[in-house]
């Protein structure tokens, strides 16, 4: 910066300005990044919460009507297909929940990543299931939908 007597000129000015506004907009999209990271994370931990009631009304408004689903099996559904699965009776968990779980934002797009533990009987079989997901995320008409989701079981 040049100063002269003692004061700044007036390109020295303009030079601390801007880089002063070029750091308060860092800051600003960082803080408006880490909303959205736990915003999105809160999105994960209510779509576990509607699976172990089996709430397909719930799970339905967090997934996008051309929603894919692959399971750690292979078998891959879409959003009608999840949402029966989601209701059958006999898929009883008395645990689902994430850990790790990281995200990775863009603009109006973000993949979660992180891993899970689910627990409970289905077709009177007790499960116990750990794993990892991956759930890609847009952001259209003002909300959070998840696009596709991919799980890879890790141990059983």
């Amino acid at each position: 910066m040049v100063k002269i007597g003692g004061y700044m000129t007036k390109k020295g000015f303009i030079f601390v300005v801007l880089l002063l506004s070029g750091l308060l907009v860092a800051w600003d999209r960082a803080n408006d990044v880490s909303a959205e990271a736990s915003r999105l994370i809160a999105l994960e931990n209510a779509w576990n919460q509607a699976q172990l009631r089996h709430d397909a009304k719930a799970v339905s408004d967090l997934v996008s009507d051309g929603f894919v689903y692959t399971d750690y099996d292979g078998t891959v559904m879409n959003k009608a297909e999840f949402l029966a699965d989601l209701k059958d009776p006999d898929y009883r968990a008395s645990l689902i929940a994430n850990d790790q779980a990281r995200v990775i934002s863009y603009t109006n797009a973000a993949i979660v990543v992180g891993t899970y533990h689910s627990k409970g009987t289905y077709k009177r079989q007790p499960f116990d299931h750990y794993g990892r997901f991956t759930d890609t995320w847009l952001y259209q008409n003002n909300k959070w939908q998840c696009v596709a989701s991919h799980t890879t079981l890790i141990k059983k």
